[in-house]
């Protein structure tokens, strides 16, 4: 039976570490959040933040490398972390799927898409191989591929990219899973069909009530589908609250980097881009402090050197919104620039008239 007491998905203190010949890759530290059935949780940072690590742990697919994972990923009541390997891999793919960021790479080329979609569902329904092929053509067809019946049996390398990350999806989806993670899933593809996309899975989202995590750099994508988004710096979360409070007032200097780097289709267009100054931190050293202090333009404001030596808490500002910051309030120095930014657009704009 379920255990009604937690969340859906619930991900506690997790922790992943890789042994490398340099030292201890500390992945992703100390990482909770949950996630509830119908909802979407986008997941945001930098390359190297964590982001499919900790999502790559949901599947169980550090069990096959030299990773040391500890916490606690709680599905529908089970701990996923003290499951047999047998439990996991009936589990993968019928309970949670993950939709990954390349298909080209992701599918095999000598295989047809309708084979290699089929034996996802045979892998978990003992269903004759005329069955399997029935339900494939119909998911193909329920996210959009055209002539599903007949591209079934297409290679590849004869979809386009967008038809590819559809075929992807049908996969995904074809043992309706209840939680579905989709590694940056638009990254390779203009903007018409991350459109379409993000629409399909949203769609498909409501017909079968699935969990949704969204692995992205991508803050465009973050506002048009997550509910709640969580903010990671060298794999660690450094943000936590809901889309419109992340969106409109971020408490964290990191957060508020990543908005402020997106290029402003509406502002001057001669105004300069504005990225984050620097690198992120070694994970196999990682700082004792914060590990974006280096790279903050606010740790002089923080007295002492609280900053350099003091990891912050992952702390409530409100809420359901929490940020890891010595800062007390940057929202309102967010604020305050986003207004100075108006001001700068219409002053600019007049003397262009």
């Amino acid at each position: 039976m379920p255990d009604i007491s937690r969340p859906f998905l619930s991900v506690e203190n997790l922790t992943v570490n890789f042994p490398t010949p340099d030292g201890i890759v500390h992945a992703t530290e100390s990482l909770s959040y949950t996630l509830e059935r119908g909802k979407t949780l986008g997941i945001v940072g930098e390359s190297g933040s964590g982001k499919s690590v900790s999502s790559s742990a949901i599947l169980g697919l550090h069990r096959y490398s030299n990773a040391i994972v500890s916490g606690q990923i709680w599905l529908d009541g089970t701990d996923l972390l003290q499951i047999s390997d047998n439990d996991m891999r009936l589990k993968r793919g019928k309970e949670v799927a993950m939709i990954f960021q390349d298909p080209l790479s992701a599918l095999h080329p000598y295989y047809r898409v309708g084979d290699q979609i089929a034996e996802a569902y045979r892998a978990h329904n003992t269903v004759t191989k005329k069955a399997a092929r029935a339900r494939t053509i119909e998911m193909l067809a329920r996210v959009g591929i055209p002539q599903p019946d007949r591209r079934v049996d297409d290679y590849p390398h004869q979809f386009s990219g967008g038809m590819r990350q559809r075929v992807m999806i049908a996969m995904a989806l074809i043992n309706d899973p209840t939680l579905l993670i989709a590694d940056e899933p638009t990254t390779a593809l203009d903007v018409t069909v991350q459109a379409q996309i993000l629409d399909l899975l949203q769609d498909l989202q409501r017909e079968f009530n699935t969990a949704l995590i969204m692995i992205t750099h991508d803050l465009g994508v973050i506002a048009e589908v997550a509910d709640d988004v969580l903010v990671m710096y060298a794999g660690r979360a450094v943000e936590y609250g809901s889309a419109r409070a992340l969106l409109t007032k971020p408490s964290m200097p990191y957060t508020w980097g990543l908005i402020q780097s997106v290029p402003d289709v509406t502002g001057p267009v001669d105004r300069p881009l504005r990225p984050i100054p620097g690198s992120p931190p070694s994970l196999v050293q990682p700082p004792a402090g914060c590990a974006f202090f280096g790279r903050c333009a606010f740790s002089s404001l923080v007295p002492g050197d609280r900053c350099a030596h003091e990891l912050p808490e992952l702390l409530p500002i409100e809420a359901g919104h929490l940020k890891r910051c010595h800062l007390e309030d940057v929202s309102v120095m967010y604020a305050e620039s986003v207004e100075a930014d108006r001001v700068d657009t219409a002053t600019v704009e007049a003397g262009a008239h």
